[in-house]
């Protein structure tokens, strides 16, 4: 997810380990680990993977566009100066309705997380996760309405309580338990070990390493906060490659090292792996108090990535891209009605967890959705950036990917070849996912749905839509 609202001009004082921390706060989230814990040590491979053909690339990405052109509007000005309101209006509603179908699979893991502080077998009851989520998702809508000072001062104690601690600590719990010499429910390592099956059954788990590693291009919103753009902008990105990198191999080995795949929960295997250690350590009463930390920073995370890609809808309304509806806004700013909205339509998609056989079935094809739509989303930046090196060549960018065309066309290159794959591969089901059929018309269905919209607005776009500026 990406930083949308407008970027003020600011001295230039960000160092390369603050300029890394930002993309650090935006990418590490431990919830998606238990989804690679199934692969063992090959999924070291699969991260590698990920890092050349996604990771690296957005990284460079966001930093010549956004140092190119720093007005606000986030991922989608870009696009728009590259394809026009059509590609800029797509890019921003994918990014916002791909929240839809990315918020269920937050709230479940915030559901499950609390019912280790009450009865971990809650986290296979739908009706709890379905409860429990909706009054984490509207609770957070409202806190999203209110003063955003608060929704920021939310966000900066979430990003140290819902994932650096959590990290943290499943990896040394695991460096524990592996020093202890207790044994691992996975393979002894080797080299060959972590290198990638890759089936028919394996290959729709590449499309977790995009969503894994979204939101790296975070930090090139602010390279022009930094001294030296070109020196120090890739020093932070290698800095912070290499902290997410470990800290996700790592984090994700120790939920390995512990828990079978066969009962690998999606949504709760991080409290699963936590509740085995702590347990095994003769220290259970830490359970409850660890369940309920990683459960208020997941809401406190939640609450502030409401707010964003709204803000950014709010902004192509004010364009005249929308009905009037969509850019109503309180006295805090907020856009009330895309809030409302969001929140109506990501609690009926939660139903999901109520229907569907298995939260497991829930969590992936939610899962598969969020990242079909970030795939139209990336696809969109690295052509931007491509073509804006023919069309705007004079335009001066503070970071500018070297080696001329050809460079561009590598990290473009590379990283449109990694979402078009991960677009394709995304669409084959898990091998837990019985009807093949049906899961693809699902995913293909929900992902029209959530892109198709800014075709239709602007097609029926009307003149009254666009708002006035005010009079001075």
């Amino acid at each position: 997810m990406s930083e949308t609202a407008a970027m003020p001009q600011k001295k230039k004082i960000l160092g390369v380990f603050t300029l890394a921390m930002i993309n650090v706060a935006a990418v590490l989230s431990i919830r998606n680990f238990p989804s690679m814990a199934e692969y063992g040590w090959s999924s070291i491979g699969w991260y590698i993977i990920g890092t050349i053909l996604f990771l690296i690339p957005i990284s460079l990405a966001g930093a010549e566009l956004a140092t190119g052109w720093p007005e606000g509007g986030g991922i989608s000005a870009r696009v728009k100066r590259a394809f026009g309101d059509k590609g800029g209006f797509t890019a921003i509603f994918c990014e916002w309705s791909n929240n839809l179908v990315w918020f269920p699979t937050v709230l479940a893991f915030i559901a499950s997380t609390l019912a280790f502080a009450l009865t971990p077998t809650l986290a296979s009851n739908s009706l709890y996760m379905f409860t429990v989520m909706m009054a984490a998702f509207w609770g957070t809508t409202l806190i999203a309405l209110s003063d955003p000072e608060l929704t920021n001062k939310f966000s900066n104690v979430g990003v140290v309580l819902g994932g650096i601690i959590p990290a943290v600590l499943i990896i040394a719990l695991g460096m524990i338990w592996i020093i202890d010499g207790s044994k691992t429910v996975i393979p002894p390592f080797s080299l060959g070990a972590i290198v990638p099956t890759i089936t028919l059954s394996t290959l729709p788990f590449f499309a977790t390493i995009v969503l894994l590693f979204s939101g790296m291009e975070m930090a090139g919103f602010h390279a022009l906060e930094t001294k030296n753009p070109q020196r120090d902008y890739p020093r932070a990105m290698a800095l912070s490659a290499i902290i997410i990198f470990l800290c996700t191999v790592f984090a994700t080995l120790a939920i390995a090292f512990v828990i079978p795949a066969s009962k690998l929960n999606l949504a709760s295997g991080v409290m699963q792996a936590i509740q085995f250690f702590f347990v095994s350590f003769g220290m259970p009463g830490l359970v409850a108090p660890m369940a309920l930390l990683i459960t208020v920073g997941g809401i406190v995370l939640l609450a502030a990535w409401l707010i964003g890609p709204a803000k950014g809808l709010g902004v192509v309304a004010d364009d005249g891209n929308m009905p009037p509806i969509f850019n109503k806004t309180n006295k805090h700013g907020a856009p009330v009605a895309i809030l409302i909205i969001q929140a109506v339509i990501g609690s009926v998609i939660s139903l999901l967890y109520v229907f569907l056989p298995s939260v497991n079935a829930a969590y992936w094809l939610l899962s598969a959705i969020t990242t079909e739509l970030l795939a139209i989303v990336y696809l969109l930046v690295f052509a931007a950036l491509i073509q804006l090196r023919y069309s705007q060549p004079d335009t001066p960018r503070p970071f500018k990917i070297p080696g001329g065309m050809v460079g561009i066309w590598i990290v473009g290159g590379l990283g449109a070849f990694g979402v078009i794959f991960t677009f394709i591969v995304g669409l084959m089901p898990p091998s837990f996912f019985s009807n093949g059929p049906v899961y693809v018309v699902s995913v293909l269905a929900g992902t029209f749905l959530l892109a198709v919209p800014p075709l239709v607005f602007l097609k029926f776009r009307k003149d009254s839509w666009k708002v006035s500026p005010p009079v001075n």
